[in-house]
């Protein structure tokens, strides 16, 4: 997650719902019904955690049962103090007053999603740290935790979390990625452990990958109360001794038992709050629908297809089609690397305008960067009189959008197709397309002499990229 090039764009819920999710996630919930359950009465231990005899009053006030309900109320109580709903008023006589920022539950949307954002922060620290029966034998006679015995490394167990839901952001954000569908437990840990070059993994790799989904696998489970996740836990029938007999036949072949996790649309918003925070670009859809054309055909270029249409369609829903049209179409023309991407993104963002785009088409009929896109429109629209292109737009247009399709799609079988396509059409193409007046010209018949698969049209084309380059200087 340090690459500084953006991520996918993601697709956030809107505020005011993200906020309601929010309120009602157990552990904010539960911190917010304790801040206003303290009284004159209540007291915190040095730490600021409630003393030991009024977590049981705590616990009921919340419902809890079971071994684990002080726990949960202890960490409920953490949250109201972290997040504000609670301040200590006197360290040394432990006395509580509800917090100022309870009241920021009641207020704006993003008021609430700042308070969750603080109380997630608690719980990502909690989920780094090791089982709270290790800590207490970890213990010397001067109650300090002796680290080095417990084999654990703060520092390097919280970049493992924050990796694993980074990727696990990735995952979710990405074109071919499960979308709102669970990952496997096992596949998350493997990428964290396994060399994306690594063919067959190891032993040793699989015990690693094993040992993570454990730990995962706790970490998820208190992650899950704060929102950022929806968890399957994996099989407790998993984890027993080997001599033991399992309660039931279980499936072998059932990866849901291995345990499945899902970022949640909070758990969404809250991870890119965090890595923009951490100075990685996190686009959202929605973020260039408020500026200009130009901004949105480069902030567009990188994305994937149905990313770019959902962000265009944004876009155009806040302006005048014709005047949008035409505020595209001047911010597709240039000559810079970019260019071309960016006439082929003004393409299909005209493509969501309709028929009423036709003037501002027309007035581009004789532009040399933009007349033939013009006309590709126009004519695929059904208009009449659409004049006919000259031989030099044909081979210009032809350029750019090779041009394009590659800096979108790289070295891609649809591009190789489209170059198969053009040398089978024009049987002299090579011996003309070197003379076109196109920055990109030499890389594309490079690229094409690259992807096309007979050798000998692939030789035509190289010849050709020579040519154009020496034409070019270069």
């Amino acid at each position: 997650m340090s690459d500084s090039s953006p991520l996918p764009p993601v697709r956030l819920h809107p505020e005011a719902e993200l906020a309601r999710d929010a309120l009602s996630t157990p552990l904010l919930a539960r911190a917010a019904r304790l801040a206003r359950w303290a009284g004159e009465d209540t007291r915190v231990d040095a730490g600021g955690g409630l003393v030991e005899e009024q977590l049981p009053a705590a616990a009921s006030h919340l419902g809890l049962t079971g071994d684990e309900a002080a726990a949960h109320a202890s960490e409920a109580w953490r949250v109201a103090v972290d997040t504000g709903l609670v301040e200590i008023v006197d360290e040394e006589e432990g006395t509580v007053a509800t917090g100022a920022d309870l009241a920021l539950l009641s207020g704006a949307p993003q008021d609430v999603l700042g308070v969750w954002l603080t109380a997630l922060e608690t719980a990502l620290a909690d989920a780094s740290v090791p089982d709270l029966d290790d800590l207490v034998d970890a213990m010397d006679e001067s109650g300090e935790v002796d680290f080095a015995s417990l084999d654990w490394d703060p520092e390097a167990e919280q970049e493992f979390l924050d990796g694993v839901l980074g990727n696990l952001y990735l995952l979710t954000v990405s074109e071919d990625g499960p979308g709102d569908g669970p990952v496997p437990l096992p596949a998350l840990a493997a990428s964290m452990i396994v060399p994306s070059d690594m063919g067959e993994p190891t032993n040793d790799v699989l015990e690693q990958v094993s040992d993570a989904m454990m730990r995962l696998d706790d970490q998820f489970r208190i992650l899950e109360p704060v929102g950022i996740v929806e968890y399957q836990p994996v099989d407790e029938a998993l984890m027993a001794d080997a001599d033991e007999e399992p309660a039931a036949v279980v499936d072998d072949t059932d990866v849901s038992r291995y345990g499945m996790v899902r970022l949640t649309p909070l758990g969404l918003y809250g991870l890119r709050s965090r890595l923009l925070e951490a100075g990685i670009a996190a686009p959202a859809v929605g973020d260039l629908a408020d500026k200009g054309a130009d901004a949105l055909l480069d902030g567009t270029a990188a994305f994937p297809p149905s990313a770019a249409q959902a962000e265009t369609e944004q876009w155009l829903d806040l302006r005048e089609p014709l005047a949008a049209a035409r505020e595209l179409l001047a911010a597709a023309r240039g000559s810079d690397a970019g260019a071309p991407l960016r006439r082929l993104r003004c393409q299909q963002a005209l493509s969501l305008v309709g028929v009423v785009a036709e003037p501002a088409l027309r007035e581009v009929l004789d532009d040399p960067e933009l007349g033939g896109l013009a006309r590709v429109w126009l004519v695929e629209r059904g208009f009449g009189d659409v004049p006919a292109p000259a031989e030099d737009m044909v081979f210009w247009l032809t350029i750019d959008t090779v041009a394009a399709q590659l800096a979108a799609e790289g070295n891609s079988e649809e591009l190789q197709g489209l170059v198969e396509g053009l040398a089978q059409q024009h049987s002299g193409f090579f011996a003309a397309a070197w003379r076109v007046d196109h920055p990109a010209t030499a890389d594309v018949l490079e690229a094409m002499g690259r992807l096309h698969p007979d050798k000998k049209v692939a030789k035509e084309a190289r010849k050709a990229a020579f040519k154009a380059r020496s034409q070019q200087g270069g």
